[in-house]
């Protein structure tokens, strides 16, 4: 179905953590080298004290020390981005309660693969017919929806169970498909 890449990925998080992971990187990728002033490659903690400190967020210099030490390599003068990400995870693990585990990841995965479905299951009917899938495409400005004929070669490339239509475990298998060859 063309450019679904990102679908799972644009649900609202509970937290400053994105859920997808591609995302999430390139945004902690950004944040470190917005920190990372002098372009070195590290943040020393001065850099994090006067980024938080634009930021509105006053933090005292040996608080910062000791929260980002444990996270410093020796002989370094300040985090790799490796090291930012670690930190990172840790302060969300600490502040936010997340818990990484496969069952929950795999709940939130779903629960935002099922809203992407709805907009395609226009009638509601749980399954996603080849009309509902050329007018979803058409309103996406997709030329893809412009033949019906497209669509329903569309359609039967995913329909498991040769009804079709696609129903929500096809939809499933489809998605995370096109995301695996898309990463």
């Amino acid at each position: 179905m063309g450019q679904e890449k990102t679908l799972n990925c644009t649900s609202p998080s509970r937290s400053f953590r994105l859920r997808c992971p591609s995302l999430n990187s390139l945004r902690l990728r950004r944040i470190f080298d917005m920190f990372d002033k002098n372009g070195d490659s590290i943040i020393s903690v001065d850099e994090i004290s006067e980024a938080l400190n634009l930021l509105g967020l006053d933090a005292e210099v040996t608080e910062l020390e000791s929260v980002t030490m444990k996270y410093i390599k020796p002989g370094n003068v300040g985090l790799l981005y490796e090291d930012f990400v670690a930190l990172h995870e840790s302060l969300g693990d600490t502040y936010f309660g997340f818990v990484e585990n496969e069952e929950e990841e795999e709940k939130e995965e779903s629960s935002d693969l099922w809203e992407a479905f709805k907009v395609f299951d226009e009638d509601g009917d749980g399954y996603i017919s080849a009309k509902e899938l050329q007018v979803v495409l058409g309103k996406l400005g997709l030329v893809e929806g412009n033949l019906i004929d497209n669509v329903h070669r569309m359609i039967v490339s995913v329909d498991t169970n040769h009804d079709g239509r696609v129903d929500f475990s096809e939809f499933k298998d489809m998605m995370r498909t096109t995301l695996v060859r898309s990463s």
